[in-house]
């Protein structure tokens, strides 16, 4: 079992997804409010569209922007730029006074936010025991949806604000701190990844660094560990690889298995319900008070499930099992879904 130093170092890493999970939340209750949607001179379905479409670029842009520099900036140099970039787009968004302003603090924050998210579990499983790495690295994965879920009851809350900007520019506002108060843990507390060092041939600030994780640890068990970890590097690095060709030659079964799995989760329609999920409760006819209530009810069943996963299904079940089920549930509840929209239109 994980010790509360690399718990709570998780957690506070946690912070990256949160990021991403609260951008996105917030985005389905902002363009939900009729005081956005009358300063932004009532944009157009295409306008409209385009607030989530541009941030989803902008993480397309990030994860590139990660693959590309990640592993030379190291973890924690990453991250912190990460902070910069998104602390430059939600202050943008807050400040935005026509939409074009405000497409602009999407589309950046989504690239601080796609880097983020490529990141965060990267760092999380590579400061992990091997025998707790699905709890420790699921923590991102419950960073976004608590994200999520806290954005949506901000919302609700602020639709009973005054009328006015106040209602969409304080939701957007209370994700400021958050990139700033992760920068500053970066500088200080957070340890680096001893995977990434000794990779980078920084072998002797790998054990500091693996020291710090592993408080609490006895020496041997230490040593071993690490000694372990040293050599498994040392083993991939001498047979890595070097070009997307060689990928697709030497392990395609694997490659082609890790990009289906991402591609057939987009493909659930997870993410077109998270971002217009209002859109569609406002179509039903349903209240504006009641379609942010529903929303937050979606992001805090979301964020329960999610910790409940996490906790006692990811490393005890296993995670084909785990897919598969969550798989076939999905598509069952996406059936029940288009009936009862069938019925009520």
């Amino acid at each position: 079992m994980e010790g509360w130093y690399t718990i709570g170092v998780a957690l506070f890493a946690a912070l990256g997804t949160n990021l991403f999970g609260f951008d996105t939340g917030i985005a389905t209750t902002t363009i939900a409010h009729q005081s956005w949607i009358e300063y932004m001179g009532k944009p157009s379905n295409g306008l409209t569209g385009a607030v989530v479409a541009l941030y989803i670029a902008g993480e397309a842009i990030g994860s590139l922007l990660q693959t590309a520099i990640g592993d030379r900036l190291g973890r924690i140099r990453f991250m912190q730029l990460m902070c910069i970039i998104v602390t430059i787009g939600t202050v943008i968004q807050t400040a935005s006074i026509n939409m074009g302003m405000f497409l602009a603090g999407r589309a950046i924050a989504g690239i601080a936010v796609g880097g983020m998210v490529g990141t965060v579990p990267l760092y999380l499983s590579e400061i992990s025991r091997p025998e707790s790495r699905g709890l420790i690295g699921g923590i991102s994965g419950a960073g976004i949806a608590f994200g999520s879920m806290l954005a949506n009851w901000v919302g609700f809350a602020c639709s009973y604000a005054p009328y006015g900007a106040v209602q969409w520019r304080l939701p957007l506002a209370i994700q400021i701190p958050w990139g700033v108060i992760m920068f500053i843990g970066l500088a200080t507390f957070m340890p680096d990844s001893p995977r990434q060092l000794i990779r980078a041939g920084k072998v002797d600030k790998a054990r500091i660094e693996f020291l710090k994780i592993r408080r609490g640890s006895t020496p041997e068990e230490i040593q071993t560990e690490f000694a372990q970890m040293k050599a498994q590097i040392e083993y991939e690095k001498e047979r890595e690889v070097t070009s997307w060709k060689e990928i697709f030659r030497l392990f395609r079964r694997r490659a082609l298995v890790s990009i289906a799995v991402q591609t057939m989760t987009s493909l659930t329609g997870v993410n077109v319900i998270q971002y217009y999920q209002t859109t569609l409760y406002k179509s039903l006819g349903i209240e504006s008070h009641q379609i942010l209530a529903l929303s937050g009810v979606y992001g805090t069943c979301a964020f329960i499930s999610n910790c409940l996963a996490i906790r006692y299904l990811l490393d005890q079940w296993g995670r084909r099992k785990m897919l598969i089920t969550g798989l076939a549930s999905v598509a069952l509840i996406q059936i029940l879904r288009a009936y009862v929209i069938s019925v009520v239109s």
